[in-house]
């Protein structure tokens, strides 16, 4: 019994040893904790349980006979994160590059097979030069094996990406698919094809920072979904990410206590409107003065700034929270703003989060690039998410709400089940000035007939009385009150059973 426990022993110190001390200290170097390193930060303390420690490549070309590092460059298994469970994987830079080869990606793809069968969130730790070449077709089809995995599990468990490294050509689309992408600022990138092959093919001369760091992927692509200082902030941050976040869809996100009183008012939002309607405000200041104890994770902060997107809690529970952001192009919807929206919102009804919107849009962004770039199409995004949602929709217009945007910003039309106004709010097919232009097209002609005839549509129309009138408002709510409101709504609204005719699926205008 002896020997074989002793070869267990070697084996198992084999594995945990990666690539050898040499390979560990380059990544230290970069400022890079290793894969089990990492593990040990996002689990919870002695959670983790590996598997397949003993799998090894079976390649024997290329002198890959001589190349074999037990757990073959992943770790795998599962644990738990505050408490909770989760299936994860840590590719190993330290062993052949963190490179996928055929069994890799069989590892990757046992827990993801796991996770679906029991109900459980995974969460990829990216850190890999790509296809193992040496394998050829064998590591390509064990991409492909990952990203049917990916898709299968897509509005089933959550599925979060850290990109720890490199992430480039087939290897991008995995975290693509996922439901969150995070990076790590000037040690991750991602791109489809690397700086040596655009510079021959495109001319560009460009670093691997400039053509998928952070940067380009948090503030101009949208691809990632955030960024951080360093691996230890990032995985802080997806501990707290998970806390908002039910384990799959079948299940409600938890619940935790909270020392801030339900019925709190505040004072600050009475006079956070300004006088003059074209000033603009902070909404992420509306946001603080609701949720519990000021506590949000904002989703996407550097990208298509002018919507915000967050997790929050009122009276203990997770909401989702949309609001648009008069700092930002004054509130209005472009076709950023419109994907990043519509994505966050299909991902919380997907995963029974309520949704909570704060509105003050006054319309969607004009101009040749929008509507070249598709904005119609992009729009609609954002209108078939919020129409087809089925979980609790809760909506506050705090400002402006003019055109087509005040449709597709969670209106009573969209099965809207709570729909408040503040006595600020203006609901209108547009704002006064420029109705007034076409409605009375002589006064256009005279400041002060054009005056008058603006205040005339003004008076009429920049208040939320002709909208309650019609039941598109549920109340007209004094701003200090918004909290207790919104929290005794989403109480009521705790065992909505809505559901949508049955179809084997929808067809979003993508």
């Amino acid at each position: 019994m002896k020997p074989i426990l002793n070869e267990l022993d070697a084996k198992r110190e084999q594995a945990r040893a990666g690539g050898g001390a040499k390979r560990i200290g380059r990544q230290h170097e970069k400022n890079k904790l290793t894969a089990r390193e990492r593990l040990n930060v996002l689990l919870d303390e002695g959670s983790f349980e590996e598997w397949d420690m003993f799998v090894e490549h079976r390649c024997t070309d290329f002198g890959m006979t001589d190349s074999k590092v037990p757990g073959d460059g992943v770790v795998t298994g599962f644990g738990q994160i505050l408490g909770r469970p989760v299936f994860v994987y840590s590719q190993d830079f330290t062993v052949l590059g963190g490179s996928l080869s055929e069994t890799h990606a069989a590892k990757i793809c046992k827990i993801m097979d796991q996770a679906l069968k029991v109900g459980v969130p995974v969460v990829g730790l990216n850190d890999s030069g790509g296809a193992r070449i040496q394998e050829g077709v064998a590591s390509l089809g064990g991409y492909a094996e990952v990203f049917q995995r990916n898709v299968l599990a897509s509005g089933v468990v959550p599925q979060i990406s850290l990109v720890m490294g490199p992430c480039a050509g087939g290897a991008v689309y995995s975290p693509a698919i996922t439901d969150f992408i995070f990076m790590v600022e000037g040690s991750s990138y991602m791109f489809v094809t690397g700086p040596d092959v655009v510079k021959t093919v495109t001319h560009e001369d460009l670093t691997a920072e400039e053509l998928g760091g952070s940067s380009q992927h948090t503030k101009t692509s949208g691809v990632a979904h955030g960024a951080f200082a360093n691996d230890l902030d990032m995985l802080m941050q997806t501990r707290r990410l998970m806390s908002f976040l039910p384990l799959s869809n079948r299940e409600q996100a938890p619940v935790l206590h909270t020392i801030d009183p339900v019925d709190r008012p505040s004072a600050v939002l009475d006079g956070i409107i300004p006088d003059n309607p074209n000033m603009p405000y902070d909404m992420k200041k509306v946001v603080s003065e609701i949720v519990d104890e000021s506590d949000i994770f904002e989703i996407h902060e550097n990208f298509a700034s002018n919507i915000i997107c967050c997790f929050g809690r009122i009276d203990g529970q997770s909401v989702g929270i949309v609001a648009n952001q008069p700092l930002v192009l004054a509130g209005c919807l472009d076709i950023n703003a419109s994907r990043k929206a519509a994505r966050f919102v299909r991902f919380c009804d997907a995963f029974n989060i309520p949704l909570v919107t704060l509105v003050d849009v006054p319309g969607f962004m004009p101009g040749m690039a929008q509507e070249e770039g598709g904005i119609i199409n992009h729009g609609a995004k954002l209108l078939f998410a919020y129409a087809e949602a089925t979980v609790p929709k809760i909506t506050l217009i705090t400002r402006k709400a003019y055109g087509g945007a005040y449709d597709v910003m969670a209106s009573k039309h969209l099965r809207g089940d709570v729909n408040y106004a503040w006595p600020t709010a203006e609901i209108a097919v547009m704002g006064p000035e420029g109705a007034a232009r076409i409605i009375f097209r002589d006064a256009a002609k005279d400041p002060d007939k054009l005056a008058e005839a603006t205040a005339e549509y003004r008076e009429k129309f920049a208040n939320p009385f002709v909208a309650a009138s019609r039941g598109y408002l549920d109340d007209i709510i004094m701003p200090r009150n918004s909290r207790r409101r919104i929290a005794r709504a989403l109480t009521m609204l705790k065992d909505k059973n809505l559901s949508n005719p049955q179809r084997k699926h929808d067809n979003l205008p993508l």
